[in-house]
């Protein structure tokens, strides 16, 4: 009979998630010494080491990444099962992990959580953002639960659902040459200075394909954040493919300009991936449903897009 105990399982995937014993002491409110001793046991009943150990840090090697997503799952189990008490019935806690890539994550955050937060406050959130395939990567190295992003996702190991639609628009500062021109043509764009986000980025790839539509150009700058391209094209420095919902603070203000390219395909889709291979719970669950609801269920205001460029409209189902 097995004796590894839930105890030694939850002090495991803990330790996994704060990188030492005295932070998963401190979450589970037991002393470093009983931390210690589970750790062990656990690792005596494996037959192997989880962890590596490196000054002072515990670091998961190769055995640990491969039992912790099997771990996290009887966690998860365990818990769900505990929630089907009637005297928990719709009482939802406990931590969901969300990666987003960066417009998600620094522009619709209040759109991905807010339902979720004001429906089930007793759950933490844990928001990790960056670009769509550092986002992707984490859920295949389960060190996220779910995921937003704005590329597409081809993996075997993910499952697309879409969310909603998105688009990029093309932007540059008022005093550009570009912006002062009514109609623009695809030859306007001949030797024009690019800004592009960083290599990996779905807004890059989206951006190149656009690109390739154009006459040959220039790329003046590559950036790691849309903030630091919006900044870039505002002093004049280039022209850039931008989000829609980044520019809108700018454009009300006038300090950016969006030119109308009806010739260019700039529509895109936000899509939530999961690991077909995670264990499904409640919270995953409910929060997939949140952002499922009707409109009349989630009243959402959003402002009208420039002329020639789509509107943004949530969608009604995975």
């Amino acid at each position: 009979m097995l004796g590894i105990s839930l105890r030694q399982i939850e002090v495991f995937a803990t330790i996994a998630a704060t990188g030492s014993v005295r932070g998963a002491a401190e979450q589970l409110h037991l002393t470093q010494p009983a931390i210690s001793m589970a750790l062990a046991e656990l690792e005596r009943q494996l037959g192997a080491p989880v962890f590596d150990r490196e000054r002072g840090r515990l670091r998961l090697n190769a055995r640990g990444r491969e039992q912790l997503p099997q771990a996290r799952e009887i966690l998860e189990r365990l818990r769900d099962m505990q929630r089907r008490n009637p005297a928990q019935a719709g009482e939802l806690n406990g931590e969901l992990r969300i990666g987003a890539s960066n417009t998600v994550g620094n522009y619709l955050v209040g759109e991905l959580l807010g339902p979720f937060v004001a429906r089930y406050p007793m759950v933490s959130l844990l928001l990790d953002v960056g670009n769509t395939r550092s986002i992707t990567q984490k859920l295949l190295d389960h060190e996220a639960d779910l995921a937003c992003v704005e590329g597409p996702v081809n993996h075997p190991r993910l499952e697309t659902l879409p969310w909603r639609s998105d688009a990029l628009v093309v932007c540059a500062a008022p005093s550009h040459p570009l912006a002062a021109r009514v109609r623009l043509r695809p030859e306007d764009f001949a030797g024009a200075r690019w800004i592009l986000r960083e290599r990996g980025s779905a807004t890059r790839n989206q951006t190149e394909q656009a690109l390739s539509r154009l006459p040959p150009g220039r790329i003046l700058l590559e950036l790691g954040q849309i903030e630091a391209i919006k900044q870039a094209v505002m002093a004049g420095l280039g022209i850039a493919c931008l989000p829609y919902a980044a520019t809108l603070d700018a454009v009300a203000t006038g300090r950016l300009r969006v030119l109308r390219t009806p010739f260019l395909a700039l529509e895109r889709r936000l899509s939530i991936v999961l690991h077909r291979g995670r264990y499904r719970g409640a919270l995953i669950d409910a929060f997939l449903q949140t952002l499922t609801e009707p409109p009349d269920a989630q009243p959402q205001i959003r402002p009208s897009p420039p002329a020639g460029q789509p509107a943004m409209q949530g969608l009604q189902s995975l």
